[in-house]
C-alpha cells in the first residue's frame, strides 16, 4: 500500500525530539553539514528531506528512523507505543485517567466521521 509522506510530520518529529535534546538548530545543521536554513525548512516541512539528510539528522539527534516516519511506515507498533508511554510518563493517575477518557471519546469520534479523518490524511 502507497502512502504520502507527510514532510510536515516528519519534520514536527525531528524538531520534538532536537528540542528534548536541547539542541539548536544551528548545531545539528552543522552536524549535518547543512546551513540553518534548511534545517529550518525541513522542520517546517517546507522541504523534502533527503535520505541521507535524514539519516544524518536522526543519527546526530539520536533518534531511529523509525521514530521519524512512524506516521507511514505500516509496522510502526513499538515506536506508536512508545509515544503514548512517553506522553503518560510525567502524568499522575488523575490525568491518565482523564486522558483514556478523552481517548475513548476521541476514538467514538474517528470511526464515526473515519471518511472526513481519512480525506484529511490524504492532503
Amino acid at each position: 500500500m502507497s502512502r504520502v509522506i507527510g514532510y510536515k510530520q516528519i519534520g514536527f518529529r525531528i524538531k520534538n525530539a532536537r528540542t528534548k535534546k536541547k539542541y539548536t538548530q544551528e548545531y545539528v545543521s552543522e552536524c549535518c553539514n547543512i546551513t540553518p536554513q534548511h534545517m529550518s525548512n525541513i522542520e517546517n516541512g517546507k522541504t523534502k528531506v533527503s535520505l541521507p539528510t535524514l539519516i544524518a539528522i536522526a543519527n546526530c539527534i539520536e533518534v531511529s528512523i523509525d521514530e521519524l516516519l512512524s506516521d507511514v511506515i505500516d509496522k510502526s507498533e513499538v515506536v506508536i507505543n512508545k509515544e503514548i508511554k512517553d506522553l503518560l510518563l510525567d502524568c499522575d493517575k488523575s490525568e491518565v485517567r482523564y486522558l483514556i477518557d478523552v481517548l475513548r471519546s476521541s476514538k467514538q469520534l474517528l470511526r464515526k466521521h473515519k471518511d472526513v479523518f481519512n480525506h484529511q490524511q490524504e492532503m
